[in-house]
């Protein structure tokens, strides 16, 4: 059972983020806590993630992993872009490995609407990871997604595609659709709860879905001066039980906005 794969699914995570549009909303820090969890919206954000699994599917051992992704959008030819890098850190591996894995770059143009806002763009797997952690494939593919407000809540999907087109020809291809459901329920004074990031994995060369999370988050906008910054709790269970996948993934993550 290949640990490699599983791990490519967990860097692309697949959840993330000029100001005017979002601030013009409502100008309140609950529409700024909705913005936060959409990842079509056009918000500069920088995150820092750490997520632990007690057990992982098939295997003995735990697993820890760090994930740094920075957000930033600009215009191209007067159409909004969100450009978005994620770089995955293993601290602890079954297999005892640990170091930098697989770099995710994407760029998403997003259209607003008057039902919500949708997006199309691309994705990119950059064989960045220390040995063992590395998919050591070169990989792109499309990306959409949407979201709808209707009142406090925010709901959509997003789906990310990545397909192998160079690299080392010992190794697996990566043919992977991710797909990650979008709810946020906003409760007042910076907080909303929601689906957590629930990324549904799906492998083309196996024709198998190799990661099925089903789980919740609980988070919390505060204003440190004029700085908004989001914290974020939540807890997953993967239904996936035929890969080396985390059984039970608990994470945490702080996100300063730049509004």
């Amino acid at each position: 059972m290949s640990r490699r794969i599983p791990f490519v699914a967990v860097a692309v995570v697949l959840a993330t983020m000029p100001a005017v549009p979002v601030r013009a909303q409502d100008g309140g820090d609950q529409t700024l806590s909705q913005a936060a969890n959409d990842p079509t919206a056009p918000l500069m954000a920088f995150q820092l993630q750490e997520s632990y699994a007690p057990s992982v599917s098939g295997v003995d051992g735990t697993q820890n992993f760090l994930q740094f992704r920075a957000a930033i959008p600009f215009e191209l030819g007067g159409v909004q872009n969100i450009f978005r890098i994620t770089l995955p850190y293993f601290t602890e591996t079954p297999s005892g490995d640990s170091g930098l894995s697989d770099t995710v770059l994407f760029n998403l143009v997003t259209l607003n609407r008057d039902w919500g806002r949708f997006g199309v763009g691309a994705v990119a797997l950059l064989p960045t990871g220390a040995e063992g952690l590395s998919a050591e494939k070169w990989g792109i593919g499309p990306a959409a997604g949407f979201t709808a407000k209707s009142g406090k809540l925010l709901w959509g999907a997003f789906n990310q595609n990545i397909f192998s087109v160079a690299g080392d020809d010992g190794m697996p291809d990566v043919n992977l659709s991710i797909l990650q459901p979008i709810a946020s329920l906003g409760l007042g004074n910076g907080w909303s709860t929601g689906l957590s990031e629930m990324s549904a994995t799906y492998d083309w060369d196996r024709n198998d879905w190799i990661s099925l999370p089903l789980g919740i988050k609980l988070a919390k906008l505060h204003r440190f001066g004029t700085t908004p910054v989001q914290f974020t709790a939540q807890v997953e269970h993967n239904f996936a039980e035929d890969y080396a996948v985390p059984e039970n993934l608990y994470s945490f993550t702080i996100k300063v906005l730049l509004p």
